[in-house]
């Protein structure tokens, strides 16, 4: 097994040390007496039959005393280091058993209220966090594989029963290769939200000075206003970050607020510095959001009322997710709050 140089060794030395130097000087101060106040060279000569202790005869005593002082100044210090980093071996050994299948285990309280006990609670922290993270993966693959399934689904049934019917005419065929191929694009769009997502969770990698105020002026030229009512008021706003991303979110936001809308509502749309911020502000009529939701429907697959069933228009439940994982990236404040008579209005305030 090879050697290794543990804190525990480090810490034996180093208590042991400081023991075995006092030690040896302790040792060595009469030895140096000894030799001062020897009578050999001074010219008088010690009481007949006195016992005179020579420097010589001292010395292999001195040598036995520091090495029985290195034995026992090792031996206390592997004891002491081992008692002190007890606390430490004991966290380690829970650590280790923890893994992804078990993450509600936790280290629990340790009695201390030193460092030990810091770095217990830390750890226990961060074992929640993994713990609440891996659940949020798991449920997301499981609602993304749902997703991806029903279309591929509805496909193979609406292929399997034009297959089968011999009669079927060319006007049914056609019919039929239309609607696969809009379940088609309905997957194509699922799979690029994901695709944003998950771009928007890694973080802005190239970032650039822009203008928020020309971003959604160009997003509000391709985003369909079928119904409401467009209310633009957009001030410059400069600010620093993924051009691109921040246009994804500022489609997914103002999609979202068309989409999520009544008949003949409206759809307010702002761009301002506030402080030295660019901040964007999107509002919109539509039903009215409970207040205990509105941290939900921004999970991905989530929608207001928790409705599995849904129409094609009503989307994936991906686009509020999409706008919170774009915010994180950038470190921007990301707030919405319910209208009273229906709705919501969501600001994103980005850093200076």
């Amino acid at each position: 097994m090879r050697w290794r140089w543990t804190v525990r060794r480090q810490l034996t030395f180093l208590y042991a040390g400081p023991f075995l130097v006092s030690g040896i000087v302790l040792l060595l101060v009469p030895l140096f007496g000894a030799s001062q106040s020897s009578p050999v060279g001074d010219g008088t000569v010690p009481p007949e039959g006195a016992d005179v202790e020579t420097p010589s005869r001292l010395v292999p005593l001195v040598v036995f005393s520091i090495l029985a002082m290195l034995v026992v100044a090792i031996a206390l210090g592997w004891f002491v280091a081992g008692r002190f980093l007890r606390p430490l071996r004991s966290m380690v050994d829970t650590a280790r058993e923890i893994s992804a299948t078990n993450l509600h285990r936790r280290l629990g309280p340790t009695g201390r209220r030193d460092e030990f006990g810091e770095l217990a609670g830390t750890l226990d922290d961060l074992f929640a966090r993994l713990e609440a993270s891996f659940a949020a993966q798991r449920r997301f693959v499981a609602s993304a594989a749902h997703e991806l399934r029903t279309p591929l689904t509805a496909q193979r049934a609406l292929l399997q029963v034009t297959l089968a019917d011999p009669d079927a005419s060319r006007d049914e065929l056609r019919a039929a290769a239309h609607e696969v191929l809009a379940l088609g694009e309905s997957q194509a769009r699922l799979i690029d939200s994901l695709l944003t997502l998950a771009t928007g969770e890694q973080g802005v990698e190239h970032a650039a000075p822009f203008d928020l105020a020309e971003a959604v002026a160009r997003t509000l030229d391709v985003v369909p206003l079928d119904g409401p009512r467009l209310r633009p008021t957009l001030r410059a706003a400069p600010l620093t970050g993924d051009a691109d991303l921040v246009e994804s979110m500022i489609v997914n936001l103002i999609g979202n607020a068309v989409k999520h809308n009544v008949e003949g509502g409206t759809v307010t749309v702002a761009t301002d510095l506030v402080d030295g911020r660019a901040t964007l502000v999107v509002e919109n009529t539509g039903p009215v959001v409970p207040p205990d939701e509105l941290d939900r429907l921004f999970q991905p697959f989530q929608r207001l009322g928790a409705q599995r069933v849904r129409a094609a228009r009503d989307g994936y439940g991906l686009g509020l997710a999409i706008v919170r994982a774009i915010a994180n990236a950038h470190g921007a404040d990301l707030s919405a709050q319910p209208r009273p008579t229906g709705g919501l209005r969501v600001t994103v305030t980005f850093p200076p």
